[in-house]
């Protein structure tokens, strides 16, 4: 993802003690993304622009809109009406719509309702997380990650966090394998929409379910986070920060493995087991 797309420079002043100095600092960029379906607006996410496709697919797989890359025909940027022309490439570049094969057939008004629910901290809800499981249940076969292998998960993610590095402002999301090594990784100003986009990856490469695979998260973990891994067939998710305690009851009702606070060889290991 290019530092051009993700990060802004903006003019500062730096205090330090009775120091004033003028500078530029690197911000990370939020710019809101309208995703629609068929032309019609579902959603608009708060993101970090770049590989917003992958955002797109991803964001509809979790909601249950889409299960197969055969589901997706096409993901096209697009802008609608005067004003949005008038802007020119950046309102281009802030819609993406996504047209769906035929026979896909989309609840608009539950697509609406989830979307509303978990706008703002998460599903939380008794029936919500019901709900959830009733539509993807819990993953068939256990998966007990190696303690060696999480432990050298944070170095490698941290050194495929460009934008992270040069703003100190964005999350990341890192896809491993069973051994350790680093498949995919993205970085956003939201942790939902950097698993959103690994996700998305994922099932444009045609590559779902993630069985056998490791989501590290660069921040702490909740209910949403790890429906989407479950939606995605990860089997193991572990975070630097820590777990709600609803992310923890969904995890070990879903057979999935939670860990927190991984810090090399320190971790805390909320679900399931670890091997070695």
């Amino acid at each position: 993802m290019s530092l051009a797309k993700t990060t802004r420079a903006v003019s500062i002043r730096r205090l330090d003690g009775a120091a004033v100095t003028a500078r530029d600092d690197a911000l990370a960029v939020e710019e809101p993304l309208e995703i629609r379906v068929g032309g019609r607006s579902v959603a608009v996410v708060m993101r970090t622009p770049g590989h917003d496709r992958e955002l797109a697919a991803g964001f509809l797989a979790t909601e249950g809109i889409v299960r197969r890359r055969e589901d997706v025909l096409d993901i096209v940027y697009c802008a609608m009406g005067p004003a949005a022309h008038a802007a020119g490439d950046a309102a281009r570049e802030n819609i993406l719509d996504v047209l769906l094969a035929p026979g896909v057939v989309v609840d608009w008004a539950r697509l609406t309702r989830n979307v509303f629910t978990s706008s703002s901290c998460g599903l939380c809800s008794k029936a919500s997380i019901e709900a959830v499981r009733a539509q993807f249940p819990p993953l068939g076969e256990s998966f007990s990650p190696r303690r060696a292998v999480l432990a050298a998960l944070p170095e490698k993610l941290r050194a495929a966090q460009a934008a992270f590095a040069a703003t100190g402002g964005l999350h990341a999301s890192g896809l491993f394998d069973a051994a350790g090594t680093l498949e995919v990784a993205r970085e956003d100003v939201g942790r939902h929409n950097a698993l959103d986009k690994i996700i998305g990856q994922a099932l444009l490469a045609g590559r779902l379910p993630l069985a056998g695979r490791l989501v590290l998260m660069s921040g702490r973990v909740s209910f949403e986070i790890m429906q989407k891994a479950l939606v995605a067939g990860i089997p193991c998710v572990a975070a630097i920060s820590a777990p709600t305690s609803a992310a923890v009851e969904f995890a070990r009702a879903s057979g999935q493995t939670l860990v927190g606070f991984l810090r090399s060889e320190r971790m805390n290991v909320y679900a399931g087991t670890l091997a070695g």
